[in-house]
């Protein structure tokens, strides 16, 4: 059975790999935790993110934020005390990871933990518009073989 994508338009070419990581994104952040918001903070031109997430309870040697092929990788990993006896535990010490891709050209500017909120800056490239005319070459007409008409 073939499967209908957003991008299995035949007016899209060459974007397979970014098929493969919506669904790989799609998969992996179907958890809503921990909760995040993305901003946009343009600057000078240049298109600088923010992505905050709400990570109270971990220390920042309890997460980790890395670049991993075009995509932010950010987990958390909290270990059980077990010199703490709780009478009850509605703080649940919880692992996450959360992924985002990012477009060629992103750069982490960096991260900043404060008040239980993670804060991650990114600057992305000044948008460049590009257009140029392709030649189009005339295919001879005459009988003569294409290898001889190039004499």
């Amino acid at each position: 059975m073939t499967r209908l994508t957003q991008l299995a338009s035949p007016l899209l070419l060459g974007f397979e790999e970014i098929e493969r990581m919506v669904e790989k994104i799609a998969r992996s952040n179907a958890d809503g935790y921990p909760p995040y918001n993305i901003e946009r903070l343009d600057k000078d031109g240049a298109t600088r993110l923010r992505i905050t997430l709400a990570v109270a309870g971990f220390a920042s040697d309890e997460l980790d934020v890395s670049v991993e092929n075009n995509q932010l990788v950010i987990s958390g990993r909290q270990e059980n005390d077990p010199s703490r006896e709780y009478l009850h535990r509605g703080i649940a010490a919880r692992q996450f990871q959360k992924t985002f891709v990012l477009a060629n050209g992103i750069e982490i500017a960096g991260a900043e933990l404060e008040n239980g909120l993670l804060a991650i800056e990114l600057i992305g490239p000044k948008p460049q518009q590009t257009a140029r005319r392709i030649q189009i070459n005339a295919a001879d007409k005459s009988p003569a073989s294409p290898a001889s008409s190039k004499e």
